[in-house]
């Protein structure tokens, strides 16, 4: 299959620092590092590995649930697998450890156009790939268990940064950005609300359709990561936007039946690329600060809605984390503040042993309060300066375990 055609494959199912690499084990050189000569792309060993690829988004789809986006990653990242079994002359038969290790240091030296390597993170996404993949040629038949070594000494380790957020200031200007006296402008403003209101995913809004709101109870139906299916709720902040872009911006832009909720100017499905050119854009306009992106306000909503005193599992149901692991980096986020505060303003507070086992911090300037409404781009304003963030989230009440 040419490159043209894997482009065209993946294209049908779409609707840093390196990575420290393992040696340790097996003294065996990897299989691998030399490359061969790629002879014939039309091999009948790389004829049967796009037959098989043509039949694994079914696969990921039926049997594991994932999206059309996660669908078509998992398709580009198998071809960069192909593309190291071709260089080496190498058979699907043939994975083993020193396969392996050999495809994760090709993966980090040279894989990219230019010999560059892939950073950590999409090296251990193609992995996950690759082992996916193997899964699935297990259930067609090729092997009876995977041969994918696994164990920590076959792992990537990733930087886990903390996530970024807006503070309350640069919140309540965003929102404003938006021109309301226009179409498009209610539409934005809605878009906004229901982003920080509800926490939810790029994609999530995207595919939100007007079925999907429930103003009577305040809740959105979303489908998330997997297919799967849950409930957010908003509070009257967002149901009034909501009503606001139904009743007077949805209808002039509708151009016939359309189930999607926010739609373009020609009536149709906004995609996710506007969305995101719209949050930068108004993202300038407010001044904050740079880089800010639809997942920023998903960040903001659950570092605002954690130090406004919810739970952290009501915040892992409302964000739809499967595992509780995901959501407690927000626990770290409010920790780090809750010690700027606390070293610049207690008496006796002494940084230099304070701060020597905890990632270092910059004490809020003279006059200012780390975490109040004083500090543009601190983590939440006061009750007085800007609604609690818990406002949008009062509907939804949970008992602890």
């Amino acid at each position: 299959m040419s490159p043209r055609s894997w482009r065209q494959l993946v294209l049908n199912h779409s609707t840093g620092q390196q990575a420290v690499l393992p040696n340790g084990g097996d003294e065996q050189a990897p299989r691998g590092t030399e490359p061969h000569d790629s002879g014939n792309a039309t091999s009948p060993e790389l004829a049967r590995f796009d037959a098989l690829v043509e039949r694994y988004p079914y696969y990921l789809r039926g049997q594991k649930g994932l999206s059309e986006n996660t669908v078509r990653v998992y398709l580009d990242d198998i071809r960069s697998f192909r593309t190291y079994l071709q260089l080496h002359e190498l058979t699907l038969e043939d994975m083993d450890r020193p396969m392996l290790r050999g495809f994760l240091a090709w993966l980090a030296m040279e894989a990219k156009e230019g010999n560059k390597g892939y950073a950590r993170v999409s090296i251990s996404r193609k992995l996950t790939a690759l082992r996916s993949f193997y899964q699935f040629l297990v259930q067609q038949g090729l092997f009876n268990v995977t041969p994918v070594p696994s164990g920590r000494s076959f792992t990537v380790k990733l930087d886990k940064p903390l996530p970024v957020f807006l503070g309350q200031k640069e919140v309540e200007r965003l929102l404003d950005a938006p021109d309301e006296s226009t179409e498009t402008g209610i539409r934005d403003r809605a878009i906004l609300e229901v982003l920080y209101a509800c926490g939810v995913r790029l994609a999530e809004i995207q595919s939100m359709d007007v079925s999907h709101i429930n103003f009577d109870r305040q809740e959105i139906l979303v489908r998330g990561k997997g297919s799967k299916e849950r409930s957010v709720v908003f509070g009257q902040h967002a149901a009034d936007a909501l009503r606001r872009y139904l009743q007077e911006s949805r209808s002039q832009l509708a151009s016939g039946p359309e189930p999607a909720l926010f739609l373009n100017r020609y009536g149709k499905r906004l995609s996710r690329r506007s969305i995101e050119k719209m949050v930068e854009r108004y993202s300038g306009q407010a001044e904050t600060r740079d880089g800010v992106h639809p997942h920023t306000l998903r960040h903001t909503f659950a570092t605002h809605m954690l130090e406004g005193g919810a739970d952290l599992r009501v915040i892992q149901e409302l964000l739809g984390h499967s595992s509780p692991n995901t959501t407690q980096i927000y626990a770290h986020v409010t920790k780090q503040e809750a010690l700027a505060s606390y070293l610049a303003n207690h008496p006796l507070a002494d940084a230099r042993t304070v701060g020597s086992t905890l990632p270092p911090v910059v004490p809020a300037q003279a006059g200012t309060t780390p975490g109040a409404g004083n500090s543009d781009q601190g983590p939440v304003a006061s009750e007085e300066q800007y609604r609690p963030p818990t406002t949008d989230h009062q509907p939804l009440k949970m008992e602890a375990n």
